[in-house]
């Protein structure tokens, strides 16, 4: 997908943000998203995320990528690619703080 009429990482983190806590409170209240965000819900959908867990994961997600787009990312990582990243440091004895 190309992804050039992009805006600045600072605008897409703000969206990302946005879609973050709107899926947190759990009242998505639009109909209209953009492409990358769609990308980002499917992937969220397909972790298949335990309801216990799925507001902790989330948040600490959404740090990740703040870290991840203050690094000088244009898009956010995807929630797999985050937990595959955690999975790994906690396999390799390494501290929580993946994908940092």
């Amino acid at each position: 997908m190309a992804y050039e009429s992009l805006p600045d990482s600072e605008t897409v983190l703000a969206q990302f943000n946005r879609l973050i806590q709107e899926l947190l409170r759990g009242n998505m209240q639009r109909n209209t998203f953009r492409p990358w965000e769609i990308e980002i819900l499917l992937d969220i959908e397909s972790c298949n995320l335990r309801e216990v867990n799925k507001r902790d994961t989330l948040r600490r997600y959404q740090k990740a990528v703040q870290r991840h787009m203050e690094k000088g990312a244009r898009l956010p990582l995807k929630l797999s690619e985050y937990l595959d990243a955690v999975k790994n440091k906690r396999a390799g004895g390494g501290t929580e703080r993946a994908a940092s």
